[in-house]
């Protein structure tokens, strides 16, 4: 579904991406790890178009999304979840929520999607004409997979979805994230949290300093001695 080829990605003089090369297979969960700089949130934000490759490819389903302006992307079939959530605090819930299907036309669709996301978060559904700055945490955690989802994308980017979250809402948003890959979307997933990314994803994507240090089957990784040891905590 998804071919990254030689990815190169600078900030001015800075590289930050040194040629990295990973696939995602329709289906899949696959989750890039990797220590703060490693490049893994510079990967998705390239991928959703918000910062334009020095070189490599971009391919989705075959076709080059290199060059191509970020509202495009998600009407190809990609959609971010992004770092910090990035919720539109004075706009409801509602307004969240439907900005996120703002490209499509089908206003029987897009309500059937609505329903869909409150049975999804119910605690969305109380909260839908609140304003999206008052939510907790989690609850703007939802707020933002909610919106994702709402562009019906096929590949669904996350990047960091646990942050900043209480440990009990953590496993929920994991759960989640497996329910919404059990029903159809693709995921690739950036996380700071190598043991929950590793128990729910398909492979996995060790980067180290905008490099590819290690690749495999998650569970390969989970058991990895070099793996436990930088990213495990053992």
């Amino acid at each position: 579904m998804l071919d990254v080829k030689d990815l190169e990605v600078s900030y001015g003089a800075i590289r930050a991406l040194h040629g990295i090369s990973f696939t995602v297979e329709e289906g899949e969960i696959v989750t890039l790890i990797g220590g703060n700089g490693a490049g893994k949130s510079t990967t998705l934000r390239t991928i959703s178009g918000l910062l334009r490759p020095t070189r490599g490819r971009l391919l989705f389903r075959g076709q080059d999304l290199a060059g191509m302006p970020p509202h495009r992307i998600v009407a190809v079939g990609i959609s971010q979840v992004p770092e910090g959530r990035r919720v539109f605090p004075l706009m409801t819930v509602l307004e969240n929520l439907e900005l996120g299907a703002y490209q499509r036309r089908d206003r029987t669709g897009i309500n059937a999607d609505l329903e869909g996301v409150f049975t999804k978060f119910p605690r969305l559904a109380e909260r839908k004409n609140q304003l999206a700055g008052t939510l907790s945490g989690g609850e703007q955690q939802m707020l933002a997979m909610g919106r994702a989802l709402m562009a019906r994308p096929q590949l669904m980017l996350m990047d960091e979805p646990s942050m900043g979250l209480a440990p009990m809402l953590v496993k929920a948003i994991f759960e989640t994230i497996v329910e919404i890959n059990r029903q159809g979307t693709t995921i690739l997933l950036v996380e700071q949290n190598a043991r929950m990314a590793l128990s729910i994803a398909n492979r996995g994507y060790v980067l180290e300093t905008g490099e590819v240090a290690l690749a495999g089957p998650a569970k390969e990784l989970a058991s990895n001695p070099e793996v436990r040891r930088a990213y495990l905590g053992e």
